[in-house]
């Protein structure tokens, strides 16, 4: 045991898997309280009930009806509906005047312009669910710009109430670059008083920024990766908020995201055509000739690199520079495979790319989670060409799967991935560093002529596939910072 007696943590995230899923948060805070629990922690997680989840007809029971608050100087009733899980509850927030709409965050055409109350109205009532249950927390451990007025109320409104006195936060950022603006009436609705709304509190260039009050008011703060840790106290990557950062220095720390091997794992995985491992490759073999099936493809010569993309089609992740490579990459004779949604602009331009290539650009506009563990088994390589990646974990499912990944050298995918030494044969994939197409298509025919010397590349996969990043280290270093938490 790493501390005397069960620590109580209360989780707060707006998605959080099996229930909601956008994005890598989701898979966080789905699989980190497991492991928490698993080494003895006392877990509730706690989100919101959207409609997803009902149509998923996950198995909830009904743990709090009507449950009254204050909101907007009136008392409001929300319900609460759960399941536990081993030592961890999970715990969904309904109130289907913010939460039974299509889908968690907004449309195509933008966020929805009540998410600002929705998501205070959450974190209260998040704190409200564990008065009323009597679960008194150690820790209260809030997620991203949607969790983060949990904290600000913490220290403003619950400040003097007995049953949160031993309560310290931590508040994980997930992306710096979303952080949540709303007006400044706001802070009358959650009940938090207009003296907060100044540059040295929640007020940030004339509206409310919740990201900055979980910087400002959790005990500490943690970013998913060391590395990026570091890169937000610069101006590059601090998004106007690198100052108070660097203020806060003492208190930010770097915590790597880890991957759960029970959903990942080729030798297991549900959704493959043939398992494989480190001993078998063959099964590989058949992922690959499956995947070019599944997206229309021709057979391709062994020789021939099909190049794996799983990503949310944003500038971020990358997508500018991958479209100025695109022409690059079909001269290399190379297949490449994308699955994902986003912005309008890479939706189109991937589109009309894949009308041009058809017979070597598979590209599908989804969210697929079967598809994307195919891709992950069938492709030679991954690749990951952020702008910046807090931490990323499409990179470790990649290794797990045998499929080197290439990537950009920023935040968490330079803290995981080594560069291939063909002298020594270390390393565990490809990297560049300049934010470019050209330095992108290096990288590439880098891997690929690793890819044609057989004697170098199926050691390279196997070294790959023996990357361990899974979530036990990384809960371990959580109980760790929490057990500080009462020294700041």
């Amino acid at each position: 045991m790493l501390y005397n007696r069960t620590m109580k943590v209360v989780m707060l995230a707006s998605e959080v898997v099996p229930f909601a899923k956008t994005g890598g948060l989701a898979d966080v805070a789905g699989a980190l309280p497991k492991f928490l629990g698993s080494l003895g922690s006392e877990v509730a997680v706690i989100l919101p009930l959207y409609r997803e989840t009902r149509k998923k007809g996950l198995s909830l029971g009904r743990v709090v009806e009507h449950l009254e608050m204050n909101w907007s100087g009136k008392r409001e009733c929300f319900s609460v509906l759960g399941r536990d899980e081993g030592p961890v509850r999970f715990l969904l927030v309904e109130k289907d005047e913010f939460f039974d709409r299509d889908q968690l965050y907004g449309t195509p055409k933008g966020d929805y312009p009540d998410n600002g109350e929705r998501f205070a109205f959450f974190s209260k009532a998040a704190l409200e669910t564990v008065k009323h249950l009597g679960f008194r927390p150690d820790v209260v451990h809030a997620h991203d710009w949607q969790a983060a007025m949990a904290l600000v109320l913490l220290r403003h409104v619950y400040a003097d109430d007995p049953f949160f006195r031993h309560t310290r936060s931590l508040f994980t950022i997930h992306n710096l670059a979303y952080q949540g603006l709303s007006d400044r009436e706001i802070l009358e609705k959650i009940g938090l008083p207009d003296s907060l709304f100044h540059m040295d509190g929640l007020e940030f260039y004339g509206r409310v920024n919740y990201l900055k009050g979980g910087i400002l008011y959790a005990t500490a703060v943690n970013t998913v990766s060391r590395k990026y840790s570091r890169e937000i106290q610069t101006p590059e990557f601090g998004h106007r908020l690198d100052g108070l950062l660097r203020k806060r220095r003492d208190r930010l720390f770097g915590i790597l995201n880890g991957a759960d091997y029970a959903d990942w794992n080729p030798a297991t995985d549900r959704f493959i055509i043939r398992p494989y491992d480190p001993t078998y490759l063959d099964g590989k073999k058949q992922c690959r000739k499956d995947l070019l099936k599944a997206f229309s493809l021709p057979e391709a010569a062994e020789d021939v690199p099909v190049i794996g993309m799983v990503s949310r089609l944003a500038g971020q992740k990358g997508f500018d520079i991958l479209s100025e490579a695109l022409e690059g990459i079909f001269k290399r004779g190379a297949v490449l495979i994308v699955l994902g949604t986003g912005e309008d602009v890479f939706e189109m331009s991937l589109s009309a790319a894949q009308k041009k290539h058809p017979r070597s650009f598979g590209l599908r506009i989804a969210f697929d989670e079967a598809l994307s563990h195919k891709i992950y088994a069938g492709s030679d390589m991954f690749l990951i060409p952020s702008r910046y990646e807090p931490c990323g974990l499409t990179q470790m499912y990649s290794l797990r799967y045998g499929t080197i990944p290439v990537v950009r050298a920023t935040g968490g995918l330079d803290d995981t991935i080594q560069e291939y030494d063909p002298a020594q044969r270390t390393g565990n994939g490809f990297k560049f560093a300049d934010y470019s197409a050209s330095a992108l298509l290096a990288a590439l025919e880098k891997a690929m002529s690793i890819q044609r010397q057989k004697d170098r590349w199926r050691p390279l996969i196997q070294r790959a596939m023996a990357c361990d990043f899974s979530w036990e280290k990384s809960a371990r270093e959580y109980i760790r910072l929490y057990q500080k938490l009462p020294e700041f």
